[in-house]
């Protein structure tokens, strides 16, 4: 009896999501996820193929596909709309545009079926269409990683069977590259992006780093750095919604739990998204991004259905919220004109905290039988509710005052590319020109010890100002900063800014000196150079009352130089200059 039962809800099943065309050819639009009973996740290929058929079978639906990627296969978008209109820039006079991002980790695959079951029950008609909202989706982002499946490299997770790799097919964690643009992946999110323009993002992920009860996690873009009402209408209105909506529905949620080593019960701090994450950049356009953090530990059903109610929800608020997210956008968009200065640097604001009931499980530090030092283990039959602190108010720790433009000699032609990349208007000089600029010299830096995402990460960088004329030529690049990638401009070309194109290697040519001096040679110019400048040899002497430089000769020569015709100028100097206003 019991089989006959089981035959008959899966006949149901099948026959509710199968389909068929008009020639005749049946779609059985069942996934992976739902024939397994819910421990499995389907390949990429099967993935394309589930959207390609969705799209055949109904014309709500449309997969395209957009660009490159490092693995040589393509990136795909899928949009929904039951207006079957698809061209984004006709959708935007009327409508508001929703992205998710799938699979940027393919190991953490919830997205990936999450979106597949969201996309055919909407275009079945099981849940309602939005109607003011139209959803497009990656499918598989990192179809490198994808591609890679295994059953191990997950050791913290749980489920499913078989999964995706981290790193894409050149092992780049593709979640570290949306300002640098090393691959071709990020190259063509960018092109997605500004094809689409989205009102909101949601990047789909699964968190580690410590045991609580719920299922959900929510990683919102740090409301301080959209600023004015924008951030105050993320903080104050779209996450207490998205919360509520998930409550409603039995699915409990809680900020992103950015603990590691050590228990969540005394608080925690936001986690700060510079510009190199998904959210981090999309927000450099207004846009509002979250990141969907499912609990690795928690069953992979649950996970799935947990980021599928969320989506769900997160349509919801913006059917309802559209006209005022687009308005609020446009505003923040005029505001960015009226700015002088922008932060470029961010450190928490301890003087606010935001209080809530977290639901853990006890934390204690036990003696380990592997390597005799305390460890961390979790007690899951001990659950408790606890007021804690959440961190989640930022204040700039540095900022700059903004130019009227930028100039980039024409010779950085991998700066010009990324910023043609990004839809940045820039023009070139039409003749060779002496123009009045700020010129930064690097004063400090910093340096990872260990490469970091194919590069040696500099930070804590600073700079030394000055005015200077300079000769440009023709063929330079004029950037003015008042356009709409604003925000991505100042990000990219402000050297002391946390994910600036300096700190992520792409001028360390002008930090290596390339012309110098033979000692036995430079010693008598040194003589000569003194014996014409008093004032030169005046601070000489002065420095030389310093122990260490008085008793190091080289350091001596090196620094008179330094001071004379001879040291080229390029040394040091920011090859981006700035036009005051």
């Amino acid at each position: 009896m019991q089989k006959i039962i089981l035959l008959l809800a899966l006949l149901t099943l099948l026959s509710c999501n199968t389909s068929t065309k008009q020639t005749g050819i049946k779609y059985d639009f069942t996934t992976q996820f739902e024939k397994s009973n819910q421990t499995e996740t389907p390949p990429y290929t099967e993935v394309i193929d589930f959207y390609k058929n969705l799209a055949e079978v109904y014309p709500s639906i449309i997969i395209k596909e957009i660009g490159e990627t490092d693995s040589d296969h393509p990136l795909h978008i899928v949009t929904f709309n039951p207006d079957q209109i698809f061209d984004f820039a006709s959708v935007r006079q009327t409508k508001r545009i929703l992205l998710i991002n799938n699979g940027i980790h393919p190991g953490e695959s919830d997205g990936i079926d999450a979106t597949m079951l969201l996309f055919r029950d909407i275009a079945q008609g099981k849940i309602k269409a939005p109607q003011n909202t139209v959803l497009v989706t990656i499918p598989i982002y990192n179809i490198g990683g994808a591609l890679q499946r295994n059953t191990t490299t997950r050791a913290n997770q749980n489920g499913p069977k078989v999964y995706g790799f981290r790193g894409n097919s050149r092992n780049y964690d593709l979640n570290r590259d949306f300002i640098k643009g090393d691959t071709k992946n990020s190259q063509t999110f960018a092109k997605i992006f500004h094809t689409v323009q989205p009102d909101v993002f949601i990047d789909n992920h699964v968190s580690n780093g410590a045991d609580y009860q719920y299922v959900l996690t929510h990683l919102f873009t740090q409301h301080n750095k959209l600023n004015g009402e924008l951030g105050t209408y993320l903080l104050e209105e779209l996450q207490p919604q998205l919360e509520k909506s998930l409550e409603s529905k039995k699915w409990d949620i809680t900020p992103y739990v950015n603990v590691w080593g050590t228990t969540p019960d005394k608080g925690w701090s936001q986690f700060m998204d510079s510009p190199r994450y998904s959210t981090g950049y999309t927000t450099l356009w207004n846009t509002l991004g979250m990141m969907v953090e499912t609990h690795m530990l928690k069953p992979y059903g649950s996970r799935v259905e947990g980021t599928y109610e969320l989506m769900k929800s997160m349509i919801d608020i913006t059917e309802k919220d559209g006209f005022k997210i687009r308005s609020l956008r446009e505003k923040a968009f005029a505001m960015q004109k009226k700015q002088s200065t922008y932060p470029v640097r961010w450190k928490k604001d301890t003087s606010r905290v935001t209080k809530f009931n977290f639901k853990g499980f006890e934390g204690n530090f036990i003696d380990s039988k592997i390597t005799g030092a305390k460890r961390l283990k979790y007690d899951q039959n001990k659950p408790y509710t606890k007021e804690v602190n959440y961190h989640n108010f930022f204040v700039p720790s540095k900022e700059i005052k903004i130019p009227e433009a930028y100039i980039i000699p024409a010779g950085w032609w991998n700066i010009v590319d990324l910023l043609k990349l990004n839809q940045i208007e820039l023009f070139p000089l039409k003749k060779d020109s002496t123009i009045t600029v700020e010129t930064y010299h690097i004063k400090d830096y910093k340096s990872r010890k260990t490469p970091f995402e194919g590069h040696y990460l500099h930070y804590e960088t600073s700079v030394r100002k000055s005015i200077s004329s300079i000769r440009f030529k023709k063929g330079d690049f004029i950037v003015p900063v008042h356009q709409y990638g604003f925000r991505y401009i100042i990000e990219t070309l402000e050297p002391e800014a946390t994910d600036s194109f300096f700190n992520w290697n792409f001028f360390d040519t002008i930090l290596q000196q390339k012309e110098g001096f033979s000692p036995y040679v430079w010693e008598d110019k040194a003589s000569e150079l003194l014996a014409k400048n008093d004032q030169l040899k005046t601070e000489f002497e002065e420095k030389k009352k310093d122990t260490a430089f008085s008793n190091n000769w080289y350091a001596q020569l090196d620094w008179l130089y330094k001071r004379s015709e001879h040291y080229e100028e390029s040394h040091m100097r920011y090859p981006v200059y700035r036009i005051l206003k």
